[in-house]
């Protein structure tokens, strides 16, 4: 158990920011998933730049790593122009 008053509180201040990083990647993936399942090239074009939006964001904030996200939002631009 930690000591010290200041080691306590990033103790808490880790446990939030997990939980916070963890719903923003879930979030992501799903949007990816459903993006993927999308059989309409229309409603795929419409959610597109929000899900690479969220991958962006999970980037700069180092949730992912950056190249992960690039090859994510690559398969997603390959998807949407097969179809």
């Amino acid at each position: 158990m930690a000591n010290h008053k200041s080691a306590i509180k990033r103790i808490r201040s880790n446990e939030a920011k997990r939980v916070l990083n963890k719903y923003q990647h879930k979030t992501a993936r799903n949007a990816a998933r459903k993006l993927r399942e999308i059989k309409d090239r229309k409603e795929a074009e419409t959610l597109f730049p929000k899900v690479v939006t969220m991958l962006d964001k999970l980037a700069k904030k180092n949730i992912i790593h950056k190249n992960k996200a690039a090859n994510l939002k690559s398969g997603l631009q390959l998807h949407i122009n097969k179809l």
